[in-house]
């Protein structure tokens, strides 16, 4: 008797044991996601609000670049673009001055602009820096790095097919100990045409987290996007006015979306 209750118990810790990631709001798309021993950072550093985005506020910021707690000991940092809404090539060449251990993975463009901003004494420090050449209709590539996995697709930029069909923009789905799957989207167009050409790709692996712009709710197709293409157990949108900080600004539509719109807010996933 004994031993079948002992295996009854196993059987039911088993099969409600589930891991967490907890994700941290750092502004605008800037996300830091920890999972155990794992830690990346999505768009933390940027310079440029357009009068219309909230900034990383300065102590945490600081705490970035030094790598202090609670951002120490991060893995990789990963920058969908080049927009100065996203991304500062001074301040992503602090952090690989200060932390020896941590890797970047970002497009080309935003390499040109980090050779332009380094000195010579940088030169090493680039060899930390993964720019990835992609652009529309290119296969999705994958890069295993300690226990990450890191895949990334070309989504062009919002605006699309009018507008920043030069920029290259990066939806990285980012496989954290084999467990915790996150997609960030950077500032992806909400047409399903994109993802379309990749359902495979899209289907192989769960999601248990997805990082879209705020406008993926607004659109016709980007619901759909997020539930049949990714299929993302959860969604948090990102990328919100700083007006959005007022609950009252918000508007009825988004009114029952998650979003993340005060610098410092935290969630649990499941994963």
């Amino acid at each position: 008797m004994k031993k079948v209750l002992l295996c009854v118990l196993l059987t039911t810790t088993s099969a409600f044991a589930q891991s967490t990631s907890n994700v941290q709001y750092l502004a605008n798309e800037g996300v830091m996601v920890t999972y155990s021993d794992s830690k990346v950072l999505f768009d933390p550093l940027f310079n440029n609000s357009y009068n219309n985005y909230q900034m990383v506020p300065d102590d945490v910021r600081s705490l970035i670049i030094s790598g202090d707690a609670p951002y120490d000991d991060v893995d990789a940092i990963f920058v969908s673009h080049y927009h100065g809404d996203h991304f500062s090539a001074p301040d992503i060449l602090a952090v690989l001055r200060n932390q020896s251990a941590v890797r970047v993975y970002t497009t080309l463009q935003a390499i040109d602009a980090l050779r332009d901003a380094a000195t010579i004494d940088d030169e090493q420090l680039l060899t930390r820096v993964t720019g990835l050449d992609l652009g529309y209709g290119d296969a999705p590539v994958s890069i295993e790095y300690g226990d990450i996995r890191i895949e990334a697709v070309h989504i062009p930029h919002s605006g699309w097919p009018s507008a920043r069909t030069d920029i290259q923009n990066i939806a990285f789905r980012v496989t954290l100990e084999d467990e915790g799957t996150v997609v960030h989207l950077g500032d992806s167009d909400a047409r399903d045409v994109h993802f379309a050409n990749d359902a495979d790709y899209w289907e192989e692996r769960q999601t248990d987290l997805a990082l879209p712009p705020y406008w993926f709710f607004l659109t016709e197709q980007g619901p759909g996007i997020l539930d049949d293409r990714i299929g993302a157990r959860h969604a948090i949108g990102i990328h919100v006015p700083a007006t959005f900080s007022d609950p009252a600004q918000v508007p009825p539509e988004l009114k029952g979306r998650d979003l993340f719109t005060s610098p410092g807010e935290e969630r649990t996933i499941q994963n």
